[in-house]
């Protein structure tokens, strides 16, 4: 298969390898920041054919693990209503609030339903004129404009019964997060590649100036990953600091020009709480006001500080606020193997922290693979 067999050849991965212990002189720290990129260095082992030099530590994952318990607290009083049917992808179903999950609540009645694209949300707005569809419209700038084109397909037909419930976030400024963090440890990243398709590699250059770390945008597969690492690498140990695109078969320079003037059309950068790190200025896309009719979230009752506080406060459970150590994790500064609840008190079936929430969290891709 053309632009996947070839990037998990055997000869081309052992090639790499050799050239990364060719070049490698000193330790170096090295963060990738999406969990497809992740699971890739689980399942294929590539941390254990590094040289020891090298020490990959792993970011937030995905906008699943990161969305906080106060938004999934809220999706599940819309789905309580009975005047309304939520949609949401499949992978936020076991994902805990504060109480409770989606599917547990679907359990018990209520109306929510699995859906592969938020266009088929349209389509059941359609269907039921007599209900309010509510999507669950989660992710990073990779489907925030999946999301924004059901939005104006649904304004364009006129169903004025569709909602968007939003948990969307956007990458440059939780690398910034980590890296202004007095204990970080990350001296380069490897960029997620599917995002840069959408927003382009311009909003990573300030960073990698600002903070002197090398961005290597990269893919997915064992090749693309250790070719990634290669060019961090070369740019560490030669003290170049850039934005680096080596996923050039999928990535433009400007990114996706339509989807990203979509996103400008529909949404405006707001502070956003992610799971496990807390509040990043900033960080998260909102509808704008323009589209307020079309937010579930004018659906329920306004929060008064105190319920806002709570509900950004909200955690899974008392473990959570105690000894796990997601965070840390998440920002690097320790691994899976540090935390005393991974495999244990924390799996899959009954996830404490945000990196075993969803299939793509570093915990639960670990768990999986090792």
């Amino acid at each position: 298969m053309r632009f996947v067999d070839e990037y998990r050849d055997k000869e081309q991965v052992r090639s790499l390898v050799r050239a990364i212990r060719q070049v490698v002189t000193r330790p170096w720290h090295i963060m990738e920041i999406c969990g497809g990129q992740t699971h890739t260095i689980a399942r294929y082992r590539l941390e254990e054919m590094l040289p020891e030099e090298v020490k990959l530590l792993h970011g937030p994952g995905c906008p699943v693990c990161v969305t906080p318990v106060g938004i999934i607290d809220r999706a599940l009083e819309l789905a309580k209503r009975p005047d309304v049917i939520l949609a949401s992808f499949g992978d936020m179903m076991r994902v805990p609030g504060s109480r409770e999950d989606l599917l547990q609540i679907k359990a018990r009645g209520a109306d929510i339903r699995i859906l592969y694209s938020p266009l088929d949300a349209v389509s059941l707005a359609a269907d039921h004129p007599d209900k309010k569809i509510v999507f669950f419209a989660i992710g990073f700038e990779t489907t925030a404009p999946v999301h924004m084109m059901a939005l104006k397909e649904a304004a364009r037909r006129k169903l004025e019964n569709f909602y968007l419930h939003t948990s969307l976030f956007t990458v440059p400024p939780a690398i910034e997060a980590i890296l202004s963090d007095p204990e970080s440890r990350v001296d380069g990243f490897l960029a997620a590649g599917h995002v840069c398709a959408i927003t382009g590699n311009g909003a990573y250059r300030h960073l990698a100036e600002k903070y002197k770390t090398p961005i290597v945008v990269t893919g997915f597969e064992p090749a693309d990953l250790l070719l990634g690492i290669y060019c961090c690498l070369l740019q560490l140990e030669a003290g170049i600091y850039k934005v680096e695109n080596v996923y050039k078969r999928v990535v433009p320079e400007e990114g996706n020009l339509p989807a990203r003037a979509l996103m400008e059309e529909t949404l405006e950068l707001c502070d956003q709480e992610w799971r496990g790190l807390g509040t990043i200025p900033q960080s998260g896309l909102r509808l704008k006001e323009i589209f307020a009719r079309q937010d579930a979230s004018n659906l329920l009752p306004a929060l008064d500080a105190k319920a806002h506080k709570q509900c950004l406060e909200a955690t899974a459970s008392g473990v959570e606020k105690g000894q796990c150590i997601a965070g840390d994790i998440m920002r690097g500064t320790k691994q899976t193997k540090d935390c005393p609840f991974f495999g244990t008190l924390c799996t899959p079936d009954h996830p404490v922290g945000a990196p075993m929430v969803s299939s793509e969290g570093v915990c639960a891709a670990y768990y999986r693979y090792k």
